[in-house]
């Protein structure tokens, strides 16, 4: 089991003491440091400046959104990135939602899977730099047509100026669905799960495995990693630790995405969870945010956490990576609990 420090994105500032947790996270043995961008902070700035302070732990993206670049344009972020690192970085990356990518990027959202998989041969493209880079798909065509909108015919194909440090920068997919989740076994090299429980490891597994099974898949599964987000608590006092986490987990489940559409309360109602999750995101359309709160069940929080003194945490760690996972992506905000889950694994 290895252990990565999950930033994941600001929110109304920087996280002040983000230098302080990467430092920790660096001598405490930690492999890995994320960031992520929602609509404020952006993925990759933060990943450079705070990483620059760094000589060992990767540098992840958990998760660059897709719609949010064209894919040379991640391709150089991401050479550029792993230069600068000595060839340290993980390129994590994702579709995000309708609300998201049509609202603020102002890109169509229809067919997430084809786009992934376009976007990711795109980069993979960039970074083997064997020739120009051309392609025909229908979401990012290579050059633009000279017979589109706009127009001019006089687009070339190029490839990158940089010489990339590594051709197989490994690129990690943000999945919730099982579709999205097999595509992650085909193409990718890992797999950023969210919301992951032990109890469905069977299920992720079969995934990933109708992935890796199709023509060409990218891994086996010796090869594949799994890094689950997962909020980590040390504590005596359970009950109060699970109490506060219950007011994200309803905004998430009942205010992000959209009433039809919302991926994190499709991943929960599979968990067993939809009668719950339909009384939860019911009160917070009415806007009985309280009421939404308090309809949380605990068992719902404490299925994809781990919570308790440090002999259980231990313990339970120890289920995680028998399920499958090979990286827990903590979301530690105290340079005390990055040291002491350092000292655990």
């Amino acid at each position: 089991m290895k252990l990565g420090l999950q930033l994941g994105y600001w929110g109304a500032g920087p996280i002040e003491n983000a230098p302080e947790l990467i430092a920790a996270a660096e001598e405490s043995g930690f492999d890995a440091v994320f960031t992520a961008e929602s609509w404020g902070s952006d993925a990759f700035t933060p990943l450079a400046w705070w990483g620059s302070a760094t000589s060992r732990v990767r540098l992840g993206t958990a998760v660059a959104q897709i719609s949010a670049r064209p894919p040379t344009s991640l391709a150089m972020h991401a050479l550029t990135v792993d230069h600068l690192s000595g060839g340290r970085h993980i390129l994590g990356i994702g579709v995000s939602g309708p609300q998201v990518v049509e609202g603020w990027y102002g890109q169509p959202f229809a067919k997430p899977l084809a786009r992934t998989r376009e976007y990711v041969q795109v980069i993979r493209d960039v970074l083997d730099r064997q020739g120009p880079v051309i392609n025909a798909g229908p979401h990012y065509p290579l050059p633009y047509p000279s017979d589109a909108p706009g127009a001019t015919g006089l687009g070339k194909s190029l490839k990158p100026i940089t010489h990339p440090l590594r051709s197989d920068l490994p690129i990690w997919l943000g999945a919730e669905g099982p579709k999205n989740i097999a595509l992650a076994g085909e193409i990718a090299d890992g797999w950023l799960a969210i919301y992951y429980t032990p109890r469905l490891a069977d299920r992720y597994e079969e995934w990933l495995a109708e992935g890796m099974s199709r023509p060409g898949a990218r891994r086996t599964r010796e090869e594949f990693e799994v890094a689950a987000t997962v909020q980590v608590e040390i504590t005596d006092d359970v009950a109060a630790t699970v109490d506060s986490y219950k007011p994200i987990t309803a905004f998430y489940l009942g205010g992000m995405g959209a009433k039809d559409l919302n991926f994190h309360a499709e991943v929960y109602r599979r968990m067993g969870y939809a009668e719950a999750v339909d009384e939860i995101s019911a009160l917070f359309a009415e806007g009985r945010r309280d009421e939404a709160i308090a309809a949380v069940p605990d068992e719902l929080v404490r299925e994809t956490m781990i919570v308790g003194d440090t002999e259980t945490v231990r313990t339970e760690i120890k289920r995680w990576e028998a399920a499958g996972v090979s990286m827990l992506m903590v979301t530690a905000r105290s340079a005390d609990l990055v040291r002491r889950l350092g000292e655990l694994v």
